[in-house]
């Protein structure tokens, strides 16, 4: 199945692009993803999951546009024609 991978900021920096696709399994879940990047990626190893394979608590990971923290976390399954966005922290202002 094909999904669509959106990146932001520092982590668009460290995949190169805005964009990118994806050929995956059926069942696959956000964790299994996310896990995959950080391999493909070296730059983001550590810092989309923690240790125990949960999301980093500070990012915001979106399927469809809506908070993977809103359904099942990593768990979260996908089916093909998805989108995810990872978002950094983000700080700043005054």
């Amino acid at each position: 199945m094909n999904l669509e991978l959106r990146s932001f900021a520092t982590f668009r920096e460290a995949i190169g692009q805005k964009t990118i696709e994806r050929e995956y399994d059926e069942g696959v879940t956000i964790g299994e993803v996310l896990s995959d990047i950080e391999g493909e990626f070296g730059e983001l190893e550590g810092r989309l999951l923690n240790g125990s394979g949960e999301i980093q608590p500070q990012l915001s990971i979106l399927k469809n546009g809506r908070d993977v923290t809103h359904e099942e976390g990593p768990e979260t399954s996908l089916e093909s024609g998805d989108t995810v966005s990872l978002f950094p922290p983000v700080a700043g202002g005054q």
